[in-house]
């Protein structure tokens, strides 16, 4: 059933789902906390979910590259979130790239319930390739924002993770060591 003025007056809220996409330090997980800490500010109650794998700057919190943080809850799959998530009104989800297929199918269960998603995650892997449930998110999503770095080569606007380290496996986390922002056109012409 779709929002409509009807539903809302008789207090029949539905919610919905919102996916901050775009390349390593493109500003993604900063948005994500932003939108959560609003959501905090506004006395919702708000969950955080991230990946368990992810513990690149903290095991529980999700931290954005310029170190601001708010705290999470590391699961292993998609399918914790849904058990997880049930007495909220805002489920923020980061990495997104990491979890299984299932993911988005969580997610419109969660929509459905009235609870907004906001989730964040790589669109793209190091290959330039969909990545993850990210592509199936983005077509369910009602809003999607994507964000850009600034490419490292040119100073462009810059919408790909160029790998700079010798290491083929789709998953590498890493940070400034192994990944740097680049605008399409330095992505495919420099090595």
């Amino acid at each position: 059933m779709l929002f409509s003025e009807q539903n809302y007056r008789r207090g029949e809220f539905y919610g919905s789902i919102e996916v901050i996409c775009g390349s390593m330090f493109s500003g993604k997980t900063e948005e994500l906390i932003r939108r959560l800490k609003r959501a905090q500010i506004a006395k919702l109650n708000v969950e955080i979910f991230k990946p368990r794998t992810d513990t690149r700057y903290d095991d529980t919190a999700v931290v954005s590259h310029d170190l601001n943080s708010i705290q999470s809850t590391p699961v292993e799959s998609s399918s914790a979130i849904l058990l997880l998530g049930t007495n909220t009104q805002v489920v923020g989800i980061d990495e997104a790239q990491f979890f299984d297929e299932d993911l988005p199918d969580v997610c419109n269960k969660l929509a459905l319930k009235g609870i907004r998603v906001i989730i964040a995650g790589l669109d793209m892997d190091f290959q330039g390739k969909p990545f993850g449930p990210m592509p199936a998110l983005l077509a369910i999503a009602e809003h999607v924002t994507k964000v850009n770095a600034v490419c490292m080569r040119c100073g462009s606007p810059a919408v790909y993770s160029y790998r700079t380290v010798a290491n083929e496996s789709k998953i590498l986390l890493g940070e400034k060591d192994s990944y740097e922002p680049r605008c399409r056109a330095c992505y495919n012409t420099l090595g």
